[in-house]
């Protein structure tokens, strides 16, 4: 991919980067069984039914969705009983929006659920001069795909003379669903001390447990994390720097002390927090051993690390990394606040058409 280096028109899309959605679609494999709950919980069921999800809750559904009008649904998300973050930047956007009005055992029908990716909107098609874009005409080709200087991704729809056209909707925007789903469990999902560093474990009303890992760019290893059942949540943002609310320009710059990172909510009754750390180094590879470099991208936002939220997790961490050897420079520090990235980042190759099912085998492509 072309990074294209003009900036006269980025303030075109400033309101697209806040109101695109992300969305993360999980397995069967997620999901709660409702058959173990415990003989308390049972004497409970009556008042269970009438529990309605927040935000924040980990949610179980089941539902089937039929696409509307010429929209071809690509297979990469699973379908019938799936769980995730309420208002976690995950899933459907629709979903977030009627899952609160449900009560467990409760089921709705919507005609036109968004499918994740937006209307398609004009003013993100624009004319751009070739003699600012920074890119040769020679080198300018309908259909290339381009990187805004913010990350963002469009496509070269047509060149005149002086001028060439790109188009930053995504490539399903407009594609809607009918859809039919019921609500089958609520869940506590992590208290807030959860994301912090605290030396013992945390112990609150939620079993879900609470991971974040530097591996280079946050797109691909976004992507893998969501593959992997028993994570019902992923973020990519900004962790052990020194601004508050950073911004990916200040990030990219250097300047601010933050890296690339993702946070990740999972079942540990599912996943363990060993296999999730596992899964960061095994796909370092050789990179585990460049210091601020994860392959070709460099510098301190690039560096790699496991940044644990307790002591418990830095013995794991530690037992993971070692075996590596003295040459392995990724590092293992307490946890700092995390910044979630710009909405457009999140869940970026999802939303790019590459597969998130869970245990999906396909190669992960961060550029293209």
């Amino acid at each position: 991919m072309i990074i294209l280096k003009t900036v006269f028109f980025i303030t075109t899309f400033t309101s697209y980067l806040r109101n695109i959605q992300a969305f993360i679609l999980h397995s069967p494999n997620s999901c709660f069984d409702r058959s173990i709950i415990n003989t308390s919980r049972n004497a409970l069921s009556s008042d269970l039914s009438m529990t309605k999800p927040k935000s924040g809750d980990i949610v179980c559904i089941t539902y089937d969705l039929e696409p509307i009008g010429d929209f071809v649904p690509i297979p990469l998300f699973d379908d019938g009983k799936v769980s995730f973050v309420l208002d976690g930047g995950n899933y459907l956007p629709a979903l977030h929006k009627v899952l609160p009005a449900l009560s467990i055992g409760e089921s709705i029908e919507i005609d036109d659920a968004d499918a994740g990716w937006g209307e398609r909107r004009d003013d993100l098609i624009v004319k751009v001069p070739i003699a600012s874009s920074g890119i040769k005409k020679e080198d300018i080709k309908v259909g290339m795909g381009l990187y805004l200087a913010n990350g963002m991704e469009c496509i070269i729809k047509d060149i005149e003379e002086d001028t060439f056209t790109i188009d930053a909707n995504p490539p399903l925007a407009g594609a809607t669903y009918k859809a039919k789903i019921t609500l089958d469990d609520v869940e506590e999902g992590p208290s807030e001390a959860k994301y912090l560093y605290n030396p013992k474990e945390v112990i609150d009303e939620s079993k879900y447990e609470i991971m974040t890992i530097a591996l280079g760019c946050f797109w691909g290893g976004e992507l893998e994390y969501m593959r992997v059942p028993g994570v019902v949540g992923t973020a990519v943002g900004y962790t052990q720097g020194q601004k508050d609310n950073p911004t990916y320009k200040e990030v990219c710059s250097g300047t601010t002390g933050h890296t690339e990172a993702i946070q990740v909510i999972f079942d540990p009754d599912v996943v363990s927090y060993d296999r999730l750390v596992s899964i960061g180094l095994e796909r370092l590879g050789e990179s585990r051993n460049l210091l601020n470099q994860v392959e070709n991208d460099r510098g301190t936002q690039y560096r790699h690390g496991v940044y644990y939220h307790n002591d418990k997790q830095k013995e794991v961490a530690e037992d993971v990394i070692s075996p590596y050897g003295k040459r392995c420079v990724t590092e293992c520090l307490e946890t700092m606040k995390f910044y979630k990235a710009e909405d457009h980042h999140q869940q970026y190759l999802l939303k790019g058409g590459q597969n998130a099912k869970k245990n999906a085998k396909e190669t992960i492509r961060c550029y293209g």
